[in-house]
């Protein structure tokens, strides 16, 4: 979230960030700028008032110490006239401060100079790929296909269970899960972050802070009983562990792993982009969340950005970087790099991690500061993907076809316990 401060004192850097996003409800700055001198003024009158109230009561008790009991009545009398119209001030500063918070939570981030403007994710900017790519050529099948022929995952036992979007892993296809997973988490664990196991739902302040709510509260699983929502990812928590909290400097910077388990609803997503494991309810995933210093967060965007890169070089899988344009950026980063791995039978790039800098959009929603020489300041929040596991999964099962079966890349296999698939 940002700070009406900031609104208010960079509006024309603002209006030209939010443009690079394609942001269509321009008008909510000077609204919130607006609303923001109402709070100000009810504020000052209220003060004024209150101090004008306690001026009256010592005045009560002086004139009834002195007798005057009839000038005592005629104060009191206006003592009640200030306590009612401090009411009302009370009401407007109240209601003024939940309209500001209101419009607060519907203007997205500002983007980092660097992210370019654009509309779609056509206009993001390539700046890596790792292969010249290509499809398998005749006989090549989808994963969806080579899970069934080598019995890896079962959709439709998921539907029978679940619904579509909740495949069962069997056999090979769930012991090659769990490789993927734990050679992930040991990777970051050697990288320096620190492994956390959160919980796999978060109330409706978790969501609120790192940004998911009120901008993604459709995607979200709600228990409704509980007032709970079961994570997209392991963000959410991990990110909350610090909520509320004014973090020691000499801790920083902060760099936590996770896994878990997300669920998202993807509502409204249709076609042959979301066949098997292409886009899923609930799948696997394992985090990576860093808590910064302002000054170095862009050096440790770049830092996750070589980290992931390493994994995908470690899978031999071929992959291109891409850094976002202002309109496919996500509501809160600041900026964001996408990893896409090529799927060679379906000869198309799917997604597989996002790393963003939220710089101090969550921080500010999360009041998760440090203190330096004396000064509180807002941290700079960062997370991303490394790695998610069903585009992995698929990537790696069609980029390793053979006439003998699935051959899976060595440090996999070492995992896995097994380096063929047949």
């Amino acid at each position: 979230m940002l700070q009406v401060n900031f609104l208010r004192e960079n509006r024309e850097r603002v209006l030209e960030g939010l443009q690079k996003r394609n942001f269509k409800q321009l008008e909510l700055i000077d609204e919130a700028i607006a609303v923001d001198d109402q709070r100000k003024r009810s504020q000052f009158e209220l003060d004024q008032n209150l101090t004008e109230m306690n001026k009256i009561s010592k005045e009560i008790g002086l004139l009834m110490r002195d007798g005057k009991k009839d000038e005592a009545e005629s104060a009191k009398a206006k003592t009640s006239e200030f306590k009612e119209k401090s009411q009302n001030l009370q009401q407007n500063l109240k209601d003024a401060e939940a309209r500001l918070l209101e419009i607060l939570y519907l203007i997205p981030n500002i983007p980092y100079e660097k992210v370019k403007a654009g509309s779609t994710a056509e206009d993001n900017e390539i700046i890596y790929q790792s292969h010249d790519v290509k499809g398998l050529g005749e006989g090549a099948i989808p994963h969806w296909e080579l899970a069934k022929k080598y019995n890896l995952i079962d959709f439709e036992l998921g539907v029978k269970i679940a619904g579509a979007g909740f495949p069962v892993y069997l056999g090979k296809g769930a012991r090659l899960q769990r490789a993927l997973v734990q050679y992930f988490l040991d990777t970051n664990v050697e990288a320096g972050y620190m492994e956390v196991n959160p919980p796999q739902v978060v109330n409706e302040a978790s969501g609120y802070g790192t940004g998911q709510l009120p901008d993604k509260e459709g995607q979200m699983y709600f228990i409704n009983e509980d007032n709970l929502y079961l994570i997209p990812t392991a963000e959410v928590p991990v990110t909350n562990i610090y909520r509320d909290v004014i973090v020691d400097e000499k801790e920083l910077p902060i760099k936590n792993t996770a896994f878990s388990q997300c669920y998202r609803r993807e509502a409204g997503s249709y076609g042959a982009h979301v066949r098997g494991l292409n886009r899923l309810h609930q799948f696997e995933k394992v985090e990576i969340v860093r808590i910064e210093k302002p000054e170095n967060s862009y050096a440790a965007l770049e830092g996750m950005v070589e980290h992931v890169k390493s994994i995908l070089m470690d899978l031999q899988l071929p992959f291109r970087i891409l850094r976002l344009c202002g309109g496919d950026t996500g509501f809160a980063a600041a900026m964001t790099y996408d990893f896409e791995v090529w799927s060679a039978a379906q000869e198309m790039w799917l997604e597989v991690s996002s790393v963003s800098n939220f710089e101090t959009f969550q921080a500010n929603r999360l009041k998760c500061r440090y203190k330096s020489e004396g000064k509180t300041q807002l941290v700079h929040t960062l997370n991303g993907s490394a790695m998610a596991l069903p585009r992995i999964m698929a990537a790696l099962l069609e980029n390793n076809q053979t006439a003998e079966g699935i051959k899976l890349p060595a440090k996999i296999a070492e995992y896995a316990r097994f380096d063929l698939i047949n």
